[in-house]
């Protein structure tokens, strides 16, 4: 069901044509449609579980003026009927008030290869998703709590599928549709008195490949670990980092990695004398960090959605199309994330922002469990929280390990031990990686608000720095 009776190509078309009446020279539309459904549940019990639909309008207008090309843009939700009117109104107002864009450029004319797809669905109603997405999660549920009460533990945490369905039009006869399917089940568990806690998650398109069962084992698997607890202090550990805590180590790095701050000396990225380290050696290994729409299992929009331009994002590059993309590969920095502007300001290839990321090691097929086996003694982390950013030139983050770190011995997890604060750059890490696992699909856990398609391998550093002990859970 609809949130309002006016279909959001319809809303697209009236938007455009509101702008060039208005006095606009070019405009760009974006109406997206969220589909959401959840479930929540609370020691051992479901809790709550609903519906959401939500719909937003973005209008960029662009409006030549004697000074150069100058854009306005406003996004409003759930906009309808006299409220179209009032943004497009906003929008070209705006653009008449601002100054001309750094990064004005012709908006795309056309859709590029392999937006067929996008072209051809574009009158198609909005996708919505349903509490049937959730029909065998449930029960699973259900199962999982009895075997948890009877055990004295206890299972906390959600699940949630959204379907965002993207209108992009423009004045120069651009019309693509996508639609985004998102999924993620995380479950923590917590032993009899929750004195120990341990944390599992995955991303998922549909929930069809959700098993909930595995991810309860690994929950009832960590939390079995720690039932003997060693505290140690702070230094530096050979340290094996899951997927899950890679992704959320190169997420950042991919954030960080926009080309025109790298370009002006603000960042890890940057090299001294000026310019950019594409080209550099990153890790000794052959290590390759990529992002491909088509990603099986992994994909996502296949051109460029842009609310707002920022030093990796421009307005006027909405719809440009996007493609496999190495950002890492044999170890070699081989791009950064630019605009049209950007790239042309850098002398870097257009390579836009695109919405998941890789990372592996060609050849590698070692599981997190030959991995454990194969450490004579070190730690094992479960996943990261808190993360935030220290210092910018070397990429410096500081963060909590959360749910569970484990003292490995003679190739076994012989304990768990205390949370620590840490202190490192995923950039360093690259380059001091010692041993890289499999990649797998995986779901970060301090940035799946944000980023849920992810393929990770688990990594051992000889030198993770744990900084400080965490009184964290």
């Amino acid at each position: 069901m609809r949130t309002t009776s006016v279909a959001p190509q319809d809303t697209v078309e009236k938007s455009l044509a509101l702008a060039a009446e208005v006095g606009a020279d070019g405009c760009v539309v974006i109406a997206q449609e969220l589909s959401s459904a959840n479930l929540r549940w609370a020691g051992n019990t479901l809790t709550t579980n609903g519906l959401i639909r939500s719909r937003m309008l973005t209008v960029i207008a662009i409006v030549e003026g004697a000074q150069g090309t100058s854009a306005g843009v406003v996004s409003r939700t759930r906009a309808s009927g006299e409220q179209v009117v009032a943004i497009v109104r906003s929008a070209v107002d705006a653009a008449r008030g601002n100054e001309p864009a750094e990064d004005a450029a012709p908006l795309i004319e056309a859709a590029g290869d392999g937006l067929a797809d996008a072209t051809a669905s574009w009158a198609d109603e909005p996708a919505e998703t349903s509490m049937a997405v959730f029909s065998e999660v449930a029960p699973a549920l259900g199962t999982a709590f009895d075997s948890s009460r009877a055990a004295g533990r206890e299972l906390f945490g959600f699940a949630e599928h959204d379907l965002t369905t993207t209108y992009l039009g423009s004045s120069t006869g651009l019309r693509l549709r996508h639609v985004q399917p998102s999924g993620r089940f995380e479950l923590t568990g917590k032993s009899d008195g929750r004195s120990r806690s341990a944390w599992a998650g995955v991303a998922s398109r549909d929930f069809a490949d959700v098993d909930v069962a595995a991810v309860e084992a690994q929950v009832r698997r960590r939390l079995d670990w720690a039932a003997r607890q060693v505290e140690l202090p702070p230094g530096r550990y050979e340290t094996l980092l899951p997927p899950t805590a890679m992704a959320d180590l190169m997420i950042y790095l991919y954030w960080s990695a926009a080309a025109r701050d790298a370009y002006d000396g603000r960042t890890v990225f940057s090299k001294p004398g000026g310019g950019t380290r594409v080209g550099e050696t990153l890790s000794p290994s052959p290590l390759w960090l990529h992002s491909d729409p088509g990603a099986a299992g992994l994909e996502c929009q296949p051109f460029v959605v842009a609310m707002a331009s920022s030093a990796a994002s421009s307005v006027f590059d909405n719809g440009l199309p996007l493609g496999p993309t190495d950002w890492i590969r044999d170890g070699q920095l081989r791009a950064l994330l630019t605009t049209r502007h950007t790239a042309a300001l850098t002398g870097l290839p257009v390579t836009p922002d695109i919405d998941n990321l890789l990372l592996e090691l060609p050849g590698a097929t070692q599981s997190l469990d030959e991995m454990i086996a194969g450490t004579e003694r070190g730690l094992l982390l479960n996943c990261l929280w808190y993360i935030r950013e220290v210092d910018p030139q070397t990429l410096l983050l500081t963060g909590l390990t959360r749910d569970g770190v484990f003292l490995v011995e003679g190739g076994e997890v012989v304990a768990g031990v205390n949370n620590f604060r840490f202190n490192e750059s995923p950039v360093d890490l690259l380059k001091r990686a010692a041993e890289v696992g499999a990649a797998e699909r995986t779901l970060p856990r301090e940035w799946n608000d944000w980023f849920t398609r992810a393929a990770m391998p688990t990594v051992r550093v000889p030198d993770f720095n744990m900084s400080t002990p965490s009184p964290a859970s």
